[in-house]
């Protein structure tokens, strides 16, 4: 349905707290913790306090890659932060990240403390920290550089704006479907085109670059967010469908999707990850043999 009643803005913008359709009781334009929590320490330098939407999976992707390399120090502590709870405006996690988003990094290493936070910042900081993942030739550091800020640049387009208003809006808008529809798909051919001339994002080389990409545009044109894949015709872009199923075929990666999940199927759920056989024996499934699958 489509929204034909012409709105004219008031001269003053006011906060109602019941606009915003499913995230109505989580957002709100203030800053600052709402609540006095102190988060959890595991017994791992490296402490993510996260979920698995897109932005959190790149980074336990990119730890999972670089335990998979043999590299002990990026064991980690994966913490649960319920953003429909309102988890993120704690205290604590604010400390993290004053802005209020998933993912946010304490890196504890020698007893200092280095918060981390927006995930690309979180995913360069550990490739420069520990040598992986981001080409050491200045042209394929670079580009991988540049696809990384294209990412992040480029995914609120996808996710505030056509998944809000295709997915979420709770009423459908067709001028607002119709302009981030055009959008995406437009971003869908700037990689699609860039792919069918590189194996990887930043050429034949992967890196961080990918392990931003795939979250986002991977999932969309498998069907696996915003359940838009018909609806965006993606299966026209088939250089996209190939890197896709190459980087979904990564055993980091498969790791790495699950970990703060807290919905889908049980045994993809790994709500809090300490040690590498929480995969083996702390999925929900392992936990509550009684769980069903559920939607986020």
């Amino acid at each position: 349905m489509s929204q034909n009643t012409e709105y004219t803005p008031p001269k003053i913008w006011e906060w109602n707290k019941g606009n915003g359709g499913k995230f109505a009781n989580i957002n709100r334009p203030i800053a600052g913790p709402t609540s006095e929590k102190v988060l959890p320490v595991g017994k791992h330098p490296l402490q993510l306090h996260s979920l698995a939407t897109p932005n959190g999976v790149k980074v336990t992707i990119m730890l999972e890659e670089l335990l998979a390399l043999g590299i002990s120090g990026a064991e980690y502590d994966a913490y649960t932060i319920n953003i429909g709870e309102g988890d993120q405006f704690s205290s604590g996690f604010v400390d993290i990240n004053p802005n209020s988003k998933i993912p946010a990094l304490m890196d504890r290493t020698d007893g200092k403390e280095q918060r981390v936070f927006e995930s690309g910042a979180i995913l360069l900081y550990l490739a420069e920290k520990f040598g992986k993942f981001l080409p050491t030739d200045p042209a394929k550091r670079t580009e991988a550089l540049s696809w990384l800020f294209w990412q992040m640049g480029s995914a609120p387009y996808l996710g505030g704006g056509f998944g809000h208003f295709y997915a979420y809006a709770p009423i459908k808008i067709e001028y607002c479907i119709d302009r981030f529809s055009m959008e995406v798909k437009r971003q869908l051919d700037v990689l699609d085109r860039h792919l069918a001339d590189n194996e990887y994002m930043a050429g034949d080389e992967y890196s961080i670059a990918d392990m931003a990409i795939w979250p986002w545009y991977g999932a969309l044109v498998l069907g696996r967010v915003y359940d838009a894949a018909e609806f965006l015709q993606t299966h026209e872009y088939k250089n996209m469908i190939r890197w896709t199923n190459m980087i979904g075929k990564r055993e980091a990666v498969k790791r790495g999707v699950k970990v703060n999940r807290a919905w889908g199927e049980p045994s993809g759920q790994l709500r809090e990850r300490h040690d590498a056989s929480d995969f083996d024996l702390r999925t929900e499934d392992k936990l509550n043999p009684d769980a069903k699958a559920t939607e986020l």
